[in-house]
Formats: structure tokens, C-alpha cells, sequence
């Protein structure tokens, strides 16, 4: 009796065992028919609202108008009359060089023109001595004006790169430098050789001595740039006077505007990645913003609003037409639409889709199987083995 027993309780827990697979079966059939023949996923209506494309990248602050300025003329550092830091108006006097040597050369060459010009000019060696002499007396006057720094326009200085006791080799060149194309000429003569500047750039500060190729260098910190590099893809999309926003790493929560000024026409590569310059125009710099200062630049590259739009997952493109797949009446219908922003919310709809309607978005999970479910299994068949083969292979076949 108690063989027969135990005989009967086995045939019931394997019916049950039995019963189980194939219900568990059954719902995982249901379930995958339900969320759609091969691409299960979420189902969303379709919006109305304003659509935004944009791009990004990193920067760093610099300003629109900087300048690296240099003596007209070589000699020994007499005196620097400012520091990094220092705010400075147009024409006020930043360092001098000992010009005694300058001096005696002036008066050398005043004496000489004076002759000159108490002799007979009207010969042809007469007016050539003179007009020797004059040449001589003009390149000692630039000498001796060479000797004072003086600043071409109001600003701050940010980088001193020399030393009171030290030499300078001069320079009789001066060019103004400018993150944005428009200001390239803006920096105005500072009068002599005491505007000269040097190499164009756009600098940080430091306490002594920076980066620029002049011996003073100055900027307007009133008008400041972000220059981002943008990949070539991005930089397509790119226009000037396009909006963009400006966040910093160094001041959390400060956030500013701005407008594309100048996108560079060549590119530079780094770890093969080709990027162009794109320089945007703060119109609203917070306080205490410092050049050099680390930002990132996001810059609008098409809006709409008021327009119908789905998450970007919704569209499908091939061959250059648009689908979406829409729940209608509980099966799945698709539909060509006309796209058109692709933006940061989701693909503008300007055809095909009514608002409300219901579209599916597809899974995209990387570790869901073709059936949407994780690895291919439903749940539960962990430990069922072939049983869980057997009904995998069932739905799909």
C-alpha cells in the first residue's frame, strides 16, 4: 500500500511539474505576442511642443580683443610700471627702457639734419646729405619713442614677461590679436614705438610672467570669447550669429549666452579626430570670469515650435523615407511619415502622425534577445533547462 502511495504521489508532482512549463509557456507566448512580432518595446503618444537641435563641445575663455605688446627698440629694462592684474587706459605708460643711449643718438642726428640743412640743398649732393641726415633724425626720434610701452587701448593686463634689469630685443611690428574675426583691427595705435606688439594671441594671466610673445601683454576683459572644438560632423550644422549657452567648470550654476562670431576654415587633429574652431561671442559675462577659465559651449542649431514630434527611438529610416509603427485598434500599423528637426526631445512630425496618436518605441536594450527578453529567456526557465529550449523554439518557429 504504502509503494502504491508513493507511486501515485509521483505521478501527481510531475503532472503539476508539467502543468507549470506549459503555463509559464503560455503567458511568455501571450506576452510576446502582445508587445509585437519582433520589436517590443513602449508605446508613447504623439506630442506637441517646441523642438531643439544643438551641438556641444569644450572650450576655454579668452578675450575678443587682446594685444601682446613690445618695445620699438632693443635695450635694458629701466622700469615696469604695472603688474598682472592691473587695469590700464588707453595711452598710459606700462614700462621704459634705459634711454640714455637714445638720447645721445637724437642729439647726434638733430645736429647733423641742422647742418644739413644750413648747406646748399639746391646741389645734388647737397639734398641728399640733407635727406640722409633727415632719415637719421626720424629713425632716432622712433628709437627714443621706442623705449616707452605705452597701452593702445583700455584693458588688463594679463602676462608680464620680463624683468626691470633685464634686456629687450624690441620689436618694430605691432598687430592686434582677437578671438573673433571682427576685432582683428579694433586694437588701435598706441602712438610711436610704444604701441608696438608682437605675435598675436590671446592669453591667461599668471602673477609674473605667461604665454604671448610680447613683453606686455593686455586684454579688454570686458568682451569675452569661448572658443570650443567641434568635430567635423558637428561643425557642419554650424552658422554664425547661430544662439548658444555657456556653462563653467568653475562656477557651478553660472550659465551665459552668447552668438557664433567666427568658425574656423581649418582643422586640427587630435587622437584622429578632426576639429574646427568655433568661436562664440559672450553678450552677458558673469562676474569674475577669468580668461583661460574652462567652459562648455552648446550651440542652437535649429528650433521649432508648436510642431508634433515622437522620441527619435520612434522613427525608422530606408532608403530615405521615414516609418513609425502606430497602435491602432490593438495591432500595429505602420505608417511613412515627413520628419523634420531631429532635436534633443525627440523628431519633429510634419506629416503622417496625428497628435495622440499611439506609436511603439522600439527596445534597444543590449542584452535582450530577439524575443524581449533578456538573453532570449522567459522568466523562470533558469533552471528548467530543455524544457525552456523547447518553448523558446516554439515561438520563434
Amino acid at each position: 500500500m504504502k509503494a502504491l502511495l508513493r507511486r501515485r504521489r509521483l505521478l501527481l508532482n510531475g503532472a503539476l511539474a508539467l502543468l507549470l512549463v506549459v503555463g509559464v509557456g503560455v503567458a511568455y507566448l501571450s506576452l510576446h505576442d502582445d508587445a509585437g512580432a519582433s520589436s517590443p518595446g513602449r508605446i508613447v503618444r504623439v506630442s506637441r511642443g517646441t523642438i531643439v537641435s544643438s551641438v556641444s563641445a569644450s572650450g576655454s575663455v579668452a578675450s575678443a580683443k587682446s594685444r601682446d605688446l613690445s618695445f620699438g627698440t632693443s635695450g635694458t629694462v629701466d622700469s615696469i610700471k604695472v603688474q598682472v592684474g592691473d587695469k590700464v587706459k588707453k595711452g598710459q605708460l606700462l614700462a621704459t627702457l634705459d634711454d640714455t643711449s637714445a638720447q645721445d643718438d637724437l642729439k647726434s642726428a638733430k645736429a647733423a639734419l641742422s647742418a644739413a640743412e644750413a648747406g646748399d640743398t639746391s646741389t645734388p649732393s647737397g639734398y641728399s646729405s640733407y635727406v640722409q641726415a633727415k632719415a637719421s633724425y626720424d629713425s632716432a626720434v622712433r628709437a627714443l619713442d621706442g623705449t616707452e610701452l605705452t597701452a593702445p587701448f583700455s584693458g588688463t593686463v594679463i602676462a608680464v614677461n620680463g624683468s626691470v634689469g633685464g634686456s629687450s630685443s624690441g620689436s618694430s611690428s605691432s598687430s592686434s590679436s582677437s578671438s573673433s574675426s571682427s576685432s582683428g583691427s579694433s586694437g588701435g595705435g598706441g602712438g610711436g614705438g610704444g604701441g608696438g606688439g608682437g605675435a598675436s594671441s590671446s592669453t591667461s594671466s599668471s602673477s609674473t610672467s605667461s604665454s604671448g610673445s610680447g613683453f606686455i601683454t593686455i586684454a579688454d576683459t570686458s568682451k569675452l570669447d569661448v572658443k570650443g572644438e567641434f568635430t567635423e560632423s558637428d561643425v557642419s550644422k554650424i552658422k554664425k550669429s547661430q544662439q548658444a549657452s555657456v556653462t563653467f567648470d568653475a562656477m557651478q550654476g553660472t550659465r551665459a549666452t552668447g552668438k557664433v562670431t567666427a568658425i574656423d576654415q581649418t582643422s586640427t587633429t587630435s587622437n584622429n579626430v578632426v576639429q574646427y574652431g568655433v568661436t562664440v561671442s559672450l553678450t552677458d559675462p558673469p562676474s569674475g570670469l577669468r580668461i583661460g577659465a574652462t567652459a562648455t559651449v552648446q550651440i542652437t542649431t535649429a528650433s521649432a515650435q508648436n510642431v508634433l514630434y515622437v522620441p527619435t527611438a520612434a522613427v525608422r529610416t530606408a532608403g530615405g523615407r521615414g516609418t513609425v509603427t502606430v497602435m491602432s485598434g490593438g495591432k500595429q500599423v505602420t505608417k511613412v511619415v515627413e520628419t523634420g528637426i531631429q532635436g534633443d526631445q525627440g523628431t519633429e512630425i510634419k506629416s503622417g502622425l496625428n497628435e495622440g496618436d499611439q506609436v511603439l518605441v522600439a527596445s534597444s536594450g543590449g542584452t535582450t534577445g530577439g524575443n524581449g527578453f533578456p538573453t532570449g529567456r522567459f522568466p523562470g526557465t533558469g533552471g528548467i533547462g530543455g524544457a525552456g529550449g523547447g518553448v523558446r523554439g516554439g515561438a520563434r518557429g
